[in-house]
């Protein structure tokens, strides 16, 4: 039960959210500020993202090889401005291929 309302709970939020996000006055929208923040909030929580899969296991930082170099697969790709499809196949090749090989 308490799963439940949890869920509830959570989707709800999600819900008024995404309403604060439509009933926000359209000026306060186009400030320079918001709209600034708007931009590179989602790239920070990303990098954060991609951070803290690449080198956490559970609650420990460890360095994991197959992962640190399908990252680094992933950033040439990016670098070299592939499609991110190719991308992401790039970054998993790199890793299954250095696991196969025993490394990690």
């Amino acid at each position: 039960m308490t799963l439940w309302i949890a869920v509830l709970a959570t989707a709800a939020g999600c819900y008024l959210l995404k309403f604060a996000g439509l009933a926000a006055p359209r000026r306060l929208l186009d400030h320079p500020a918001v709209s600034r923040f708007a931009m590179t909030v989602p790239i920070a929580l990303l990098a954060a993202l991609i951070a803290l899969q690449a080198v956490a296991d559970g609650r420990e930082l460890v360095v994991d090889l197959p992962r640190l170099a399908g990252l680094g697969a992933a950033v040439l790709a990016l670098l070299l401005r592939a499609p991110f499809l190719l991308v992401i196949v790039a970054a998993a090749a790199t890793a299954a291929g250095l696991r196969a090989l025993g490394a990690g």
